[in-house]
């Protein structure tokens, strides 16, 4: 079997001997009680887009899903196996999350693949098939007259965010606590060269900055 990467055993070391001596108390608290995060967040597995960092949170503050592009599949209860689905379900269910915060970002490898039109099979068996259900049967998606490539492909970032957060109503157990006002879905965008925030507007349907200081 490989050596362990050593870089990761450094970074842990760096953590027992700087970070846990100011948070042993919360860790110790966590595994006493167990975790009550108040928002879970539906993010990329982008290695560059990590909802902890962006959001400056701590230990037990957010309960996190990554998956390729952050999307959130239809309700689908058949027997297959959903890890999206049961990632949520918990949380609604078991967690009573008060906050859902879907997060796009910038250059995101899923979307990049999506608009490249991949064949599902290629590279490899499931990227492909992952992101055909980011498009509804007989839906289609192209670039618009006199819109550049970058364009389309913020847009198509963005839309993705719009997707799950329609596709999140689709589960009975959210859409009941979320028609109660017992849980609120949001939708953000991370510029990943500046470090940019973008928090969307649900009734205009845009993405507004979040600036330092406002």
């Amino acid at each position: 079997m490989a050596p362990f990467p050593q870089h990761l055993l450094d970074g842990y070391r760096a953590f027992t001997s700087q970070r846990l001596p100011t948070e042993q108390t919360r860790y110790r608290e966590l595994s006493e009680r167990g975790q009550s995060p108040a928002v879970m967040v539906i993010g990329c597995c982008d290695s560059r887009v990590s909802p902890e960092v962006i959001f400056d949170a701590g230990p037990g503050e957010l309960f996190v899903v990554r998956n390729v592009a952050n999307l959130v599949p239809v309700f689908q209860p058949d027997g297959g196996a959903h890890g999206v689905s049961a990632a949520l379900e918990y949380a609604v269910q078991v967690l009573r999350i008060k906050h859902i915060v879907v997060l796009g970002h910038a250059q995101c490898g899923g979307i990049r693949a999506f608009i490249d039109d991949i064949d599902p099979l290629s590279p490899g068996d499931f990227i492909g098939r992952w992101m055909a259900m980011f498009i509804k049967p007989g839906e289609k998606v192209g670039q618009r007259e006199r819109e550049t490539r970058q364009d389309f492909t913020t847009r198509i970032e963005k839309a993705a965010v719009f997707r799950s957060l329609e596709n999140l109503m689709t589960f009975p157990f959210v859409r009941s606590r979320v028609e109660r006002g017992e849980t609120e879905l949001h939708g953000a965008y991370f510029g990943v060269a500046e470090g940019s925030l973008f928090v969307l507007d649900q009734e205009a349907k845009e993405f507004r900055s979040v600036r330092n200081g406002e």
